[in-house]
């Protein structure tokens, strides 16, 4: 098989993990499930039996790159990609695939992934993306891997099922299915959802893509030929001059070359704190990280980031209780999402800045 070469793509912001999710420390180098490596460790961790330390990437933000160098300081300097501002993910797997084209040549196979999943059965998470790597070199594929839903989620995005592209194993996994991308659907509501899960035919999206470093250039050339021709001529000094642009409408919404692998290996994408439960619970009346001293409180997260600080709570259901140096935040589980504008609004008063 030809050089597999992941992409870490390690940005975002993880405003909905405030407070102990802050600009120069973001979700990526927390430590959500009570272990002692980070999301982004994690990420690096799970890869490697499919790449050596010297072949994986990750594409950053200029102000998480000492960050990242403190994490992983076995991966070299120069695999380290620095965008000097968020443009998005097509410009950062526009950028990264040209490199790997660049050093491994274009029919290298590139991995890219998120930095803030949760993965649970890690060898079979390994063995799929062989599958998925072969896939994509059988049928010169832009594979993504579709997660089988377990509930109507409206968090997600999802992926429409198509054509059957055969069966494909490795490893522990045998005769995983592909299907040609019949389209991607935007998160639903309930009853959309509802419906998506009950046909079978949809899987959650994941955001792990798997191509071979050609057939993403061509398509990226062919869907976003002005931010290519840009990239090509300035590499990353393109940045300056380029829109905003995502990976899904550049090329994923467009391509006739995307395909799905539904998949399952134990997968959470940790967008906000309730999937902190989703992890921890258990049987367990709360999910403690934090000494807690807990009088009729039941359903609720406790978290500090400070081991010697105590949370005391009486006579709460529910909640999530976070505390973290300077600012603590208490909110109902049900509006995690809305962590998001209070942030935004703390932005918005210069005495908050600090907090951000």
């Amino acid at each position: 098989m030809a050089r597999f070469i992941p992409i870490i793509l390690a940005g975002g912001k993880g405003e909905r993990f405030w407070p102990v999710s802050r600009l120069k420390h973001p979700k990526l180098f927390l430590c959500l499930d009570g272990g002692d490596r980070s999301l982004l460790q994690s990420t690096a961790d799970r890869l490697q039996p499919l790449a050596e330390w010297q072949d994986l990437f990750v594409i950053t933000a200029a102000h998480l790159e000492e960050g990242v160098r403190k994490q992983l300081p076995d991966i070299p300097r120069e695999n380290i990609l620095v965008e000097p501002q968020g443009r998005d993910t097509a410009p950062a797997v526009a950028w990264a695939t040209l490199e790997v084209a660049k050093r491994y040549g274009d029919d290298a196979v590139c991995g890219f992934f998120p930095a803030d999943h949760y993965i649970t059965d890690e060898t079979r998470y390994c063995d799929t993306l062989r599958a998925a790597a072969d896939v994509a070199l059988s049928v010169g594929a832009i594979a993504t891997l579709g997660i089988k839903p377990t509930f109507p989620s409206t968090g997600y995005g999802y992926i429409e099922q198509g054509t059957d592209a055969g069966t494909f194993s490795a490893g522990t996994v045998s005769d995983l299915p592909a299907y040609k991308v019949s389209r991607f659907a935007e998160k639903p509501d309930k009853d959309t959802a509802e419906k998506f899960v009950s046909s079978g035919q949809y899987s959650w999206n994941s955001g792990i893509f798997i191509f071979p470093a050609s057939v993403m250039l061509s398509e990226l050339k062919a869907h976003a030929p002005e931010m290519m021709t840009a990239m090509e001529e300035k590499g990353v000094g393109a940045y300056e001059s380029l829109e905003k642009l995502s990976i899904d409408y550049a090329v994923m919404e467009k391509t006739e070359h995307a395909y799905v692998v539904p998949a399952s290996f134990g997968w959470d994408d940790l967008g906000d704190w309730n999937a902190v439960e989703r992890l921890l619970k258990g049987d367990a009346q709360n999910v403690e990280l934090a000494q807690h001293v807990c009088i009729d409180t039941t359903d609720s997260i406790l978290y500090s980031a400070d081991p010697d600080e105590v949370i005391v709570t009486v006579g709460l259901e529910d909640v999530v209780v976070v505390r973290d140096g300077n600012a603590t935040l208490i909110v109902k589980k049900d509006r995690t999402q809305e962590i998001k504008q209070a942030v935004k609004a703390l932005g918005k008063e210069d005495k908050f800045q600090h907090l951000l």
